[in-house]
Protein backbone atom coordinates (compact mmCIF):
# COMPACT_ATOMS: atom_id res chain seq x y z
CA UNK A 1 0.00 0.00 0.00
CA UNK A 2 1.38 3.60 -1.22
CA UNK A 3 0.77 6.35 1.87
CA UNK A 4 2.77 9.59 1.98
CA UNK A 5 4.79 10.43 4.96
CA UNK A 6 2.59 12.34 6.21
CA UNK A 7 -0.40 9.67 5.93
CA UNK A 8 -2.10 11.83 2.93
CA UNK A 9 -2.87 9.46 0.23
CA UNK A 10 -4.55 10.53 -3.43
CA UNK A 11 -7.32 9.10 -5.51
CA UNK A 12 -3.87 7.60 -7.55
CA UNK A 13 -2.40 6.24 -4.24
CA UNK A 14 -6.37 4.24 -4.05
CA UNK A 15 -6.19 3.74 -7.79
CA UNK A 16 -2.90 2.21 -7.95
CA UNK A 17 -3.48 -0.06 -4.87
CA UNK A 18 -6.75 -1.07 -6.68
CA UNK A 19 -4.60 -2.06 -9.78
CA UNK A 20 -2.31 -4.51 -7.92
CA UNK A 21 -4.66 -6.37 -5.97
CA UNK A 22 -5.45 -8.09 -9.21
CA UNK A 23 -2.60 -7.74 -12.12
CA UNK A 24 -3.88 -10.09 -14.25
CA UNK A 25 -7.71 -8.22 -14.87
CA UNK A 26 -8.04 -6.23 -17.83
CA UNK A 27 -7.80 -2.66 -17.18
CA UNK A 28 -7.93 -0.78 -20.50
CA UNK A 29 -8.52 -1.49 -24.18
CA UNK A 30 -7.73 0.74 -27.02
CA UNK A 31 -8.07 -0.07 -30.91
CA UNK A 32 -7.68 -3.73 -29.84
CA UNK A 33 -4.50 -3.41 -27.28
CA UNK A 34 -5.66 -4.82 -24.17
CA UNK A 35 -3.70 -3.74 -21.37
CA UNK A 36 -3.57 -5.52 -17.72
CA UNK A 37 -4.43 -3.75 -14.58
CA UNK A 38 -0.55 -4.60 -13.77
CA UNK A 39 0.75 -3.43 -16.85
CA UNK A 40 -0.68 0.16 -16.17
CA UNK A 41 0.29 0.37 -12.79
CA UNK A 42 3.86 -0.39 -13.80
CA UNK A 43 3.71 2.20 -16.30
CA UNK A 44 2.22 4.60 -13.70
CA UNK A 45 5.81 3.97 -11.34
CA UNK A 46 7.75 4.28 -14.35
CA UNK A 47 6.87 7.45 -15.74
CA UNK A 48 6.76 9.09 -12.75
CA UNK A 49 10.50 8.43 -12.40
CA UNK A 50 10.96 9.54 -15.60
CA UNK A 51 9.47 12.95 -14.88
CA UNK A 52 11.40 13.46 -11.85
CA UNK A 53 14.36 12.33 -13.66
CA UNK A 54 13.70 15.73 -16.22
CA UNK A 55 13.53 17.78 -12.87
CA UNK A 56 9.35 17.84 -13.04
CA UNK A 57 7.78 17.87 -9.23
CA UNK A 58 5.18 18.94 -7.15
CA UNK A 59 3.87 22.37 -7.48
CA UNK A 60 5.08 22.59 -11.00
CA UNK A 61 1.95 21.94 -14.16
CA UNK A 62 2.37 18.97 -16.38
CA UNK A 63 0.07 19.89 -19.66
CA UNK A 64 -1.83 17.08 -21.64
CA UNK A 65 -2.45 17.77 -25.31
CA UNK A 66 -3.38 13.98 -25.62
CA UNK A 67 -6.26 11.83 -26.95
CA UNK A 68 -8.28 8.58 -24.99
CA UNK A 69 -4.91 6.80 -25.07
CA UNK A 70 -4.21 4.02 -22.02
CA UNK A 71 -0.73 5.93 -21.94
CA UNK A 72 -2.69 8.83 -21.49
CA UNK A 73 -4.37 7.83 -18.53
CA UNK A 74 -0.95 6.63 -16.99
CA UNK A 75 0.50 10.28 -17.93
CA UNK A 76 -2.04 12.35 -15.51
CA UNK A 77 -1.63 9.64 -12.19
CA UNK A 78 2.23 9.71 -12.83
CA UNK A 79 2.24 13.19 -13.02
CA UNK A 80 -0.45 13.80 -9.71
CA UNK A 81 1.95 10.61 -8.00
CA UNK A 82 4.81 13.04 -8.05
CA UNK A 83 2.62 15.82 -6.86
CA UNK A 84 2.38 18.37 -9.89
CA UNK A 85 -1.13 19.89 -10.94
CA UNK A 86 -2.85 18.73 -14.36
CA UNK A 87 -3.92 20.35 -17.50
CA UNK A 88 -5.70 18.29 -19.91
CA UNK A 89 -6.31 20.25 -22.80
CA UNK A 90 -9.47 19.84 -25.10
CA UNK A 91 -7.89 18.81 -28.81
CA UNK A 92 -10.26 20.39 -30.52
CA UNK A 93 -9.75 23.70 -29.25
CA UNK A 94 -7.35 25.89 -31.99
CA UNK A 95 -3.90 26.18 -31.63
CA UNK A 96 -4.28 29.84 -30.26
CA UNK A 97 -6.44 29.07 -27.57
CA UNK A 98 -4.66 26.17 -26.31
CA UNK A 99 -1.54 28.26 -26.27
CA UNK A 100 -2.63 30.75 -24.07
CA UNK A 101 -3.99 27.90 -21.88
CA UNK A 102 -0.16 26.28 -22.06
CA UNK A 103 1.21 29.90 -20.97
CA UNK A 104 -1.37 31.09 -19.08
CA UNK A 105 -0.77 27.55 -16.31
CA UNK A 106 2.94 27.92 -16.08
CA UNK A 107 3.22 24.89 -18.13
CA UNK A 108 6.46 22.85 -16.95
CA UNK A 109 5.98 20.20 -19.35
CA UNK A 110 4.24 19.27 -22.35
CA UNK A 111 2.70 15.34 -22.88
CA UNK A 112 1.99 14.92 -26.10
CA UNK A 113 -0.17 12.03 -28.04
CA UNK A 114 2.72 11.35 -31.24
CA UNK A 115 -0.57 11.68 -33.33
CA UNK A 116 -1.18 15.30 -32.32
CA UNK A 117 2.60 16.28 -32.71
CA UNK A 118 1.75 18.64 -36.13
CA UNK A 119 -0.45 20.42 -33.31
CA UNK A 120 2.24 20.64 -30.74
CA UNK A 121 4.34 22.11 -33.09
CA UNK A 122 2.15 25.07 -33.49
CA UNK A 123 1.46 25.11 -29.76
CA UNK A 124 5.05 25.43 -29.42
CA UNK A 125 6.00 28.02 -31.60
CA UNK A 126 3.46 30.55 -29.30
CA UNK A 127 4.10 29.21 -26.26
CA UNK A 128 7.16 27.24 -25.61
CA UNK A 129 7.63 25.07 -22.22
CA UNK A 130 11.04 23.65 -21.05
CA UNK A 131 10.16 19.96 -21.54
CA UNK A 132 8.20 18.22 -24.59
CA UNK A 133 7.71 14.41 -23.86
CA UNK A 134 6.23 12.43 -26.11
CA UNK A 135 3.63 9.37 -25.92
CA UNK A 136 5.99 7.45 -28.38
CA UNK A 137 8.65 8.29 -30.77
CA UNK A 138 7.87 11.48 -33.04
CA UNK A 139 10.51 13.62 -34.77
CA UNK A 140 9.97 16.31 -31.70
CA UNK A 141 10.48 16.20 -27.95
CA UNK A 142 11.57 13.20 -26.49
CA UNK A 143 10.24 9.73 -25.83
CA UNK A 144 8.51 9.34 -22.79
CA UNK A 145 8.07 5.82 -22.91
CA UNK A 146 11.32 5.35 -23.65
CA UNK A 147 12.72 6.64 -21.01
CA UNK A 148 10.31 5.31 -18.40
CA UNK A 149 11.31 1.82 -20.02
CA UNK A 150 14.69 2.68 -18.25
CA UNK A 151 12.90 3.12 -14.87
CA UNK A 152 12.05 0.90 -11.85
CA UNK A 153 8.24 -0.01 -11.61
CA UNK A 154 8.61 -0.17 -7.41
CA UNK A 155 6.09 1.69 -5.55
CA UNK A 156 6.63 4.72 -3.41
CA UNK A 157 4.80 7.44 -1.49
CA UNK A 158 2.84 9.76 -3.72
CA UNK A 159 4.64 13.98 -3.11
CA UNK A 160 1.19 15.52 -3.00
CA UNK A 161 -0.56 17.56 -0.01
CA UNK A 162 -4.16 17.91 0.29
CA UNK A 163 -4.74 21.45 -0.73
CA UNK A 164 -1.58 20.96 -3.62
CA UNK A 165 -3.67 21.33 -7.04
CA UNK A 166 -4.19 18.12 -8.41
CA UNK A 167 -5.99 19.41 -11.80
CA UNK A 168 -6.81 22.73 -13.91
CA UNK A 169 -9.74 22.04 -16.14
CA UNK A 170 -10.72 24.97 -18.32
CA UNK A 171 -14.10 26.57 -18.80
CA UNK A 172 -16.03 29.38 -20.18
CA UNK A 173 -15.68 29.77 -23.54
CA UNK A 174 -12.74 29.82 -26.08
CA UNK A 175 -12.38 33.76 -26.60
CA UNK A 176 -10.43 36.22 -23.72
CA UNK A 177 -9.16 35.15 -20.52
CA UNK A 178 -10.35 31.25 -19.81
CA UNK A 179 -11.23 30.09 -16.79
CA UNK A 180 -9.08 27.81 -14.68
CA UNK A 181 -10.47 25.54 -12.58
CA UNK A 182 -8.82 24.62 -10.01
CA UNK A 183 -9.30 21.25 -7.98
CA UNK A 184 -7.37 20.32 -5.26
CA UNK A 185 -5.71 16.38 -4.31
CA UNK A 186 -7.81 16.66 -0.83
CA UNK A 187 -11.20 17.64 -3.22
CA UNK A 188 -10.41 14.55 -6.02
CA UNK A 189 -11.10 12.01 -3.25
CA UNK A 190 -14.03 14.02 -2.36
CA UNK A 191 -15.24 13.62 -5.54
CA UNK A 192 -14.87 10.59 -6.41
CA UNK A 193 -16.91 9.56 -3.47
CA UNK A 194 -19.63 10.76 -5.42
CA UNK A 195 -19.91 9.57 -8.50
CA UNK A 196 -22.52 6.78 -9.72
CA UNK A 197 -21.27 3.30 -8.05
CA UNK A 198 -18.92 1.64 -10.76
CA UNK A 199 -18.54 -2.17 -9.00
CA UNK A 200 -17.83 -5.15 -9.71
CA UNK A 201 -15.06 -7.25 -12.31
CA UNK A 202 -17.93 -7.69 -14.98
CA UNK A 203 -18.05 -3.61 -14.79
CA UNK A 204 -17.18 -2.71 -18.41
CA UNK A 205 -16.67 1.15 -18.58
CA UNK A 206 -17.24 2.49 -22.53
CA UNK A 207 -15.77 6.08 -22.71
CA UNK A 208 -16.47 7.51 -26.12
CA UNK A 209 -15.76 11.48 -24.81
CA UNK A 210 -12.89 13.24 -24.21
CA UNK A 211 -10.96 12.18 -21.26
CA UNK A 212 -10.41 15.90 -20.49
CA UNK A 213 -13.94 16.01 -19.56
CA UNK A 214 -16.50 13.72 -17.19
CA UNK A 215 -15.00 10.49 -18.88
CA UNK A 216 -12.03 11.05 -17.16
CA UNK A 217 -13.55 11.05 -13.57
CA UNK A 218 -15.36 7.60 -14.75
CA UNK A 219 -12.27 6.40 -15.40
CA UNK A 220 -10.94 6.35 -11.94
CA UNK A 221 -13.79 5.34 -10.69
CA UNK A 222 -14.10 1.76 -12.99
CA UNK A 223 -10.32 1.32 -12.65
CA UNK A 224 -11.08 1.78 -8.45
CA UNK A 225 -13.48 -0.73 -8.31
CA UNK A 226 -12.09 -3.94 -10.16
CA UNK A 227 -13.68 -3.01 -13.36
CA UNK A 228 -12.28 -2.46 -17.36
CA UNK A 229 -12.19 0.86 -19.47
CA UNK A 230 -12.08 0.38 -23.40
CA UNK A 231 -11.63 3.85 -25.12
CA UNK A 232 -12.72 4.90 -28.37
CA UNK A 233 -11.32 8.42 -29.32
CA UNK A 234 -14.59 10.17 -30.60
CA UNK A 235 -18.15 9.47 -30.45
CA UNK A 236 -18.95 7.76 -33.58
CA UNK A 237 -23.02 6.80 -32.77
CA UNK A 238 -21.71 3.67 -35.39
CA UNK A 239 -18.99 2.39 -33.59
CA UNK A 240 -20.41 2.70 -30.00
CA UNK A 241 -23.16 0.57 -30.56
CA UNK A 242 -20.70 -2.32 -32.63
CA UNK A 243 -18.45 -1.54 -28.98
CA UNK A 244 -21.24 -2.08 -26.93
CA UNK A 245 -22.67 -5.37 -28.52
CA UNK A 246 -18.77 -6.78 -29.43
CA UNK A 247 -17.22 -5.93 -25.90
CA UNK A 248 -20.62 -6.54 -23.81
CA UNK A 249 -20.64 -3.21 -21.90
CA UNK A 250 -22.94 -2.65 -19.03
CA UNK A 251 -21.88 1.38 -18.44
CA UNK A 252 -22.25 4.51 -20.81
CA UNK A 253 -21.66 8.13 -20.42
CA UNK A 254 -23.16 10.39 -22.47
CA UNK A 255 -24.18 13.91 -23.17
CA UNK A 256 -27.36 14.31 -24.02
CA UNK A 257 -27.36 15.52 -27.69
CA UNK A 258 -25.06 12.37 -28.46
CA UNK A 259 -27.79 9.61 -26.36
CA UNK A 260 -30.09 11.18 -28.84
CA UNK A 261 -27.14 10.35 -31.78
CA UNK A 262 -27.30 7.15 -30.87
CA UNK A 263 -30.59 5.87 -30.30
CA UNK A 264 -31.61 7.70 -33.30
CA UNK A 265 -29.17 5.48 -35.44
CA UNK A 266 -30.02 2.96 -37.80
CA UNK A 267 -28.13 0.32 -35.87
CA UNK A 268 -29.86 0.84 -32.45
CA UNK A 269 -32.89 -1.19 -33.46
CA UNK A 270 -31.30 -4.62 -34.33
CA UNK A 271 -27.92 -3.95 -32.31
CA UNK A 272 -27.75 -6.06 -29.00
CA UNK A 273 -27.61 -3.86 -26.22
CA UNK A 274 -28.90 -5.99 -23.39
CA UNK A 275 -25.48 -5.82 -21.77
CA UNK A 276 -26.06 -2.21 -20.49
CA UNK A 277 -27.42 -2.15 -17.00
CA UNK A 278 -26.06 1.98 -16.55
CA UNK A 279 -26.45 4.45 -19.09
CA UNK A 280 -25.47 8.34 -16.99
CA UNK A 281 -26.45 11.07 -18.85
CA UNK A 282 -25.41 15.06 -17.85
CA UNK A 283 -23.16 17.85 -18.80
CA UNK A 284 -26.29 19.68 -20.66
CA UNK A 285 -30.17 20.37 -20.32
CA UNK A 286 -31.83 17.11 -21.58
CA UNK A 287 -35.29 16.66 -23.37
CA UNK A 288 -37.91 15.16 -20.91
CA UNK A 289 -39.60 13.40 -24.47
CA UNK A 290 -36.16 12.33 -25.89
CA UNK A 291 -35.33 10.70 -22.59
CA UNK A 292 -38.08 8.89 -22.28
CA UNK A 293 -37.47 7.72 -26.12
CA UNK A 294 -33.89 6.56 -24.87
CA UNK A 295 -35.75 4.70 -22.05
CA UNK A 296 -38.14 3.01 -24.36
CA UNK A 297 -34.83 2.07 -26.65
CA UNK A 298 -32.35 0.71 -23.79
CA UNK A 299 -34.45 -0.18 -20.98
CA UNK A 300 -34.89 1.62 -17.30
CA UNK A 301 -30.84 1.48 -17.18
CA UNK A 302 -30.84 5.54 -17.33
CA UNK A 303 -29.49 7.51 -14.76
CA UNK A 304 -28.94 11.47 -15.02
CA UNK A 305 -25.71 13.56 -13.41
CA UNK A 306 -25.66 16.96 -12.74
CA UNK A 307 -22.93 18.62 -11.78
CA UNK A 308 -20.22 21.22 -12.39
CA UNK A 309 -16.55 21.51 -12.67
CA UNK A 310 -16.83 24.35 -10.29
CA UNK A 311 -19.11 22.56 -7.69
CA UNK A 312 -18.43 18.74 -8.05
CA UNK A 313 -21.75 16.24 -7.85
CA UNK A 314 -25.14 17.70 -7.22
CA UNK A 315 -27.52 15.79 -7.79
CA UNK A 316 -28.57 12.27 -9.34
CA UNK A 317 -32.17 11.24 -11.19
CA UNK A 318 -32.10 7.77 -10.32
CA UNK A 319 -33.15 4.74 -12.96
CA UNK A 320 -35.84 4.28 -11.09
CA UNK A 321 -37.15 8.08 -11.46
CA UNK A 322 -36.93 7.49 -15.16
CA UNK A 323 -40.68 7.15 -15.70
CA UNK A 324 -41.82 7.73 -19.06
CA UNK A 325 -45.32 8.90 -17.75
CA UNK A 326 -43.79 11.51 -15.55
CA UNK A 327 -42.43 14.46 -18.23
CA UNK A 328 -42.23 16.60 -14.48
CA UNK A 329 -39.51 13.67 -13.11
CA UNK A 330 -37.88 13.50 -16.15
CA UNK A 331 -37.11 17.44 -16.68
CA UNK A 332 -35.46 17.03 -13.07
CA UNK A 333 -32.24 16.47 -12.11
CA UNK A 334 -33.06 14.50 -9.39
CA UNK A 335 -32.53 14.63 -5.84
CA UNK A 336 -29.61 16.54 -4.14
CA UNK A 337 -26.65 14.22 -2.92
CA UNK A 338 -26.02 13.11 0.24
CA UNK A 339 -22.64 15.48 1.96
CA UNK A 340 -24.23 18.57 -0.56
CA UNK A 341 -26.56 21.42 0.14
CA UNK A 342 -28.55 23.37 -2.06
CA UNK A 343 -30.27 26.47 -1.99
CA UNK A 344 -32.18 28.61 -4.45
CA UNK A 345 -31.32 32.46 -3.84
CA UNK A 346 -32.90 35.35 -5.64
CA UNK A 347 -30.71 38.26 -7.23
CA UNK A 348 -30.98 39.71 -3.58
CA UNK A 349 -29.14 36.58 -1.93
CA UNK A 350 -32.58 35.56 0.03
CA UNK A 351 -33.43 31.68 -0.16
CA UNK A 352 -36.39 31.47 -1.89
CA UNK A 353 -39.23 28.74 -0.93
CA UNK A 354 -39.90 25.29 -3.29
CA UNK A 355 -41.50 26.01 -6.54
CA UNK A 356 -39.77 29.78 -6.52
CA UNK A 357 -36.70 29.75 -9.80
CA UNK A 358 -33.50 31.29 -8.64
CA UNK A 359 -30.06 30.88 -9.22
CA UNK A 360 -28.70 27.09 -7.44
CA UNK A 361 -26.48 27.62 -4.61
CA UNK A 362 -24.39 24.95 -4.03
CA UNK A 363 -22.24 23.93 -0.26
CA UNK A 364 -20.24 20.57 -0.27
CA UNK A 365 -16.35 19.28 0.55
CA UNK A 366 -16.23 19.32 -3.29
CA UNK A 367 -16.20 22.85 -4.35
CA UNK A 368 -13.32 23.99 -6.16
CA UNK A 369 -10.24 26.09 -4.35
CA UNK A 370 -10.94 28.79 -7.03
CA UNK A 371 -10.12 29.75 -10.74
CA UNK A 372 -6.96 29.92 -11.48
CA UNK A 373 -5.16 33.58 -11.17
CA UNK A 374 -8.47 34.75 -11.18
CA UNK A 375 -9.18 36.10 -8.13
CA UNK A 376 -11.99 38.64 -8.45
CA UNK A 377 -14.24 36.24 -10.07
CA UNK A 378 -13.50 33.63 -7.88
CA UNK A 379 -14.74 35.85 -5.05
CA UNK A 380 -18.13 36.63 -7.29
CA UNK A 381 -18.65 32.91 -7.41
CA UNK A 382 -17.77 31.80 -3.72
CA UNK A 383 -19.10 33.50 -1.50
CA UNK A 384 -19.01 32.47 2.31
CA UNK A 385 -18.74 29.04 1.29
CA UNK A 386 -21.63 28.78 -1.25
CA UNK A 387 -20.97 28.57 -4.93
CA UNK A 388 -23.03 30.52 -7.04
CA UNK A 389 -23.60 28.10 -9.75
CA UNK A 390 -24.59 30.32 -12.86
CA UNK A 391 -28.02 27.73 -13.10
CA UNK A 392 -31.72 29.15 -12.46
CA UNK A 393 -33.53 26.33 -11.41
CA UNK A 394 -36.01 25.49 -8.27
CA UNK A 395 -36.35 22.99 -5.69
CA UNK A 396 -40.54 21.54 -5.32
CA UNK A 397 -41.86 20.25 -2.80
CA UNK A 398 -40.43 16.50 -2.84
CA UNK A 399 -37.09 17.19 -2.89
CA UNK A 400 -36.35 17.36 -6.90
CA UNK A 401 -34.24 19.81 -8.33
CA UNK A 402 -34.60 21.93 -11.90
CA UNK A 403 -32.85 23.37 -13.79
CA UNK A 404 -34.36 26.27 -15.86
CA UNK A 405 -31.86 27.56 -17.95
CA UNK A 406 -28.44 29.07 -17.07
CA UNK A 407 -28.66 32.73 -16.32
CA UNK A 408 -26.16 33.71 -19.03
CA UNK A 409 -28.49 31.67 -22.09
CA UNK A 410 -31.98 33.40 -20.59
CA UNK A 411 -33.15 35.19 -23.07
CA UNK A 412 -34.44 38.82 -21.72
CA UNK A 413 -37.59 39.99 -24.24
CA UNK A 414 -40.09 43.09 -24.47
CA UNK A 415 -42.59 41.62 -21.17
CA UNK A 416 -40.10 39.15 -19.13
CA UNK A 417 -37.38 36.13 -19.99
CA UNK A 418 -37.90 33.35 -22.11
CA UNK A 419 -35.99 30.27 -20.58
CA UNK A 420 -34.21 27.97 -23.64
CA UNK A 421 -34.50 24.90 -21.83
CA UNK A 422 -38.33 25.05 -21.85
CA UNK A 423 -39.04 26.17 -25.18
CA UNK A 424 -36.13 23.71 -26.79
CA UNK A 425 -38.55 21.19 -24.92
CA UNK A 426 -41.39 22.06 -26.02
CA UNK A 427 -40.08 21.80 -29.79
CA UNK A 428 -38.47 18.46 -29.11
CA UNK A 429 -41.93 17.20 -28.34
CA UNK A 430 -43.19 17.60 -31.94
CA UNK A 431 -42.92 14.28 -33.39
CA UNK A 432 -40.93 15.82 -36.31
CA UNK A 433 -38.35 17.12 -34.39
CA UNK A 434 -35.39 15.38 -32.92
CA UNK A 435 -33.25 18.29 -31.41
CA UNK A 436 -33.31 21.65 -31.02
CA UNK A 437 -31.10 24.66 -29.49
CA UNK A 438 -32.69 27.70 -28.66
CA UNK A 439 -30.46 31.27 -28.14
CA UNK A 440 -30.64 34.89 -28.32
CA UNK A 441 -29.44 37.65 -30.81
CA UNK A 442 -29.54 40.47 -30.32
CA UNK A 443 -30.94 43.06 -33.49
CA UNK A 444 -29.64 46.51 -34.74
CA UNK A 445 -31.62 48.03 -31.98
CA UNK A 446 -29.58 45.47 -29.60
CA UNK A 447 -32.89 43.64 -28.08
CA UNK A 448 -33.03 40.48 -28.03
CA UNK A 449 -34.90 37.98 -30.42
CA UNK A 450 -35.41 34.19 -29.92
CA UNK A 451 -33.74 31.84 -32.28
CA UNK A 452 -33.93 28.12 -32.59
CA UNK A 453 -31.97 25.65 -34.57
CA UNK A 454 -33.87 22.53 -35.14
CA UNK A 455 -33.17 18.91 -36.66
CA UNK A 456 -35.73 17.52 -38.21
CA UNK A 457 -36.56 13.58 -37.80
CA UNK A 458 -35.42 11.88 -41.24
CA UNK A 459 -38.40 12.55 -43.76
CA UNK A 460 -40.48 15.03 -42.03
CA UNK A 461 -41.96 18.29 -43.41
CA UNK A 462 -42.41 20.11 -40.64
CA UNK A 463 -41.41 23.84 -41.51
CA UNK A 464 -40.92 26.87 -39.10
CA UNK A 465 -44.06 28.41 -39.85
CA UNK A 466 -46.04 25.59 -37.78
CA UNK A 467 -43.30 25.46 -35.39
CA UNK A 468 -43.76 28.98 -34.41
CA UNK A 469 -47.97 28.71 -34.74
CA UNK A 470 -47.05 25.87 -32.12
CA UNK A 471 -44.93 27.78 -29.90
CA UNK A 472 -47.37 30.70 -30.33
CA UNK A 473 -50.25 28.22 -29.32
CA UNK A 474 -48.61 26.89 -25.95
CA UNK A 475 -46.44 29.49 -24.69
CA UNK A 476 -47.39 32.50 -26.01
CA UNK A 477 -46.35 35.35 -28.10
CA UNK A 478 -43.39 35.98 -26.13
CA UNK A 479 -41.96 32.64 -26.39
CA UNK A 480 -42.10 32.38 -30.33
CA UNK A 481 -39.11 32.40 -32.18
CA UNK A 482 -38.00 35.11 -34.39
CA UNK A 483 -36.55 32.68 -36.96
CA UNK A 484 -36.09 28.91 -36.41
CA UNK A 485 -33.53 27.73 -38.99
CA UNK A 486 -32.82 23.86 -39.98
CA UNK A 487 -30.15 21.64 -39.87
CA UNK A 488 -28.51 17.84 -40.06
CA UNK A 489 -26.71 17.98 -37.29
CA UNK A 490 -26.28 20.84 -34.19
CA UNK A 491 -22.56 22.07 -34.01
CA UNK A 492 -21.54 20.28 -30.44
CA UNK A 493 -18.47 21.59 -28.16
CA UNK A 494 -15.40 19.44 -27.61
CA UNK A 495 -17.41 17.91 -24.51
CA UNK A 496 -20.54 16.82 -26.94
CA UNK A 497 -22.68 20.16 -25.68
CA UNK A 498 -24.56 21.98 -27.87
CA UNK A 499 -22.48 24.80 -29.35
CA UNK A 500 -25.04 27.75 -28.68
CA UNK A 501 -22.05 30.45 -29.44
CA UNK A 502 -21.22 29.03 -33.14
CA UNK A 503 -24.90 28.89 -33.43
CA UNK A 504 -25.35 32.47 -32.21
CA UNK A 505 -22.33 33.67 -34.87
CA UNK A 506 -23.88 31.48 -37.69
CA UNK A 507 -27.28 33.99 -36.93
CA UNK A 508 -25.44 37.01 -36.71
CA UNK A 509 -23.69 36.60 -39.79
CA UNK A 510 -26.82 35.67 -41.45
CA UNK A 511 -28.48 38.85 -40.07
CA UNK A 512 -26.10 41.10 -41.21
CA UNK A 513 -25.94 39.79 -45.07
CA UNK A 514 -29.64 40.55 -45.05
Amino acid sequence: MSVAADGFRTYVDDNLDALGADPEREALVHEGRRMTAGELRDLVYRMARALRAQGIGRGQTVTLLCGNLPETVAARYAANLIGCRVNHLYNKLSAEVQAAIVQDVETRALIVDPRLTERAVEVLDRAPVKDVLILGPAPIGSDLLALAAEQSAEPFPNEARPQDICTIRHTGGTTGHPKGICTSFGQMRNLRGRLPENKGDRHRQLVCTTLAHAAGFLVDSTLNSGGSVVLLEDFDAEAVLATIERERITHLFLLPPLLYQLMDHPNAAHTDTSSLTNVVYGGCQASPTRIADAVRRFGPVLMQFYGQNEAGGISVLKSEDHDVQRPDLLRSAGKVLDGVEVVVRDESGRDLPAGEHGEICVRSDQIMSGYWKQPELTAEVLRDGWLHTGDVGYLDANGYLTIVDRLKDMIVVVGGHVYTTELEDLLNSHPQVLQSAVFGVRDEDRMERVHATVVRAPGSDVDEQRLRDMVRGERGAMYEPARITFVDALPLTDAGKPDKKQLRLRAEQEAALA
